[in-house]
């Protein structure tokens, strides 16, 4: 995903399968509309090991999808946590909570008026990537990635080898071997 895409907190690591929600912006309410009706449904259906991911789109100032109340539903579930591009509020009652939640951005904001999810477990794009419900989600400090559901036993395997070999690298390098010598051995830096 984009570079803005960030943990809250950069200790955490996330994987799992995604299940997606869609939003879009709205200004004020209908008559009658429950706004929070297709959010809750998606909350309340993650299972151990979901990934909630929130399209918001970019720029997505408006739109603060998650918060302290939607990440102690997921914790409650066993999921695994959140991605969105949309920003996010309750940032110290979720940080403590141990969550993972990646964000697009800050911002003290309710989607109540704002905006609303229009659709779940639909193909969406979240910082420039496609995600579609299942496919396998990672995170970390240093981003989010997302391997399609069709691919993810054939990329896992790849990059399972080229950790091994990461490993290896590392462990001759830092016995004093030369850069160029464990590179053409090994094919990695």
């Amino acid at each position: 995903m984009r570079s803005f895409v960030r943990p809250l907190d950069d200790s955490l690591v996330l994987m799992g399968r995604a299940r997606t929600g869609l939003f879009a912006a709205t200004y004020g309410l209908r008559d009658g509309e429950n706004p929070y009706e297709i959010e809750r449904t998606l909350i309340d259906d993650l299972g151990p090991g979901d990934v909630a991911m929130l399209a918001c789109g970019r720029p997505a100032e408006r739109i603060a999808p998650w918060g302290e109340l939607l990440s102690t539903a997921t914790r409650a579930r066993g999921a695994s946590g959140c991605v969105t591009d949309g920003l996010v509020r309750d940032v110290r009652h979720i940080r403590a909570m141990g969550l993972p939640v990646f964000h697009g951005g800050i911002g003290p904001l309710d989607t109540c008026g704002r905006a609303r999810m229009i659709e779940r477990d639909t193909c969406v794009e979240i910082a420039g990537v496609r995600v579609e419900t299942g496919d396998v989600v990672f995170g970390d400090v240093d981003g989010v990635v997302v391997v399609p559901a069709a691919r993810a036993t054939e990329v896992i395997d790849k990059a399972l080898a080229k950790v091994t070999m990461e490993n290896h690298t590392r462990s001759e390098l830092r016995a004093g071997r030369l850069l160029r010598e464990v590179h053409e051995k090994y094919g990695v830096l």
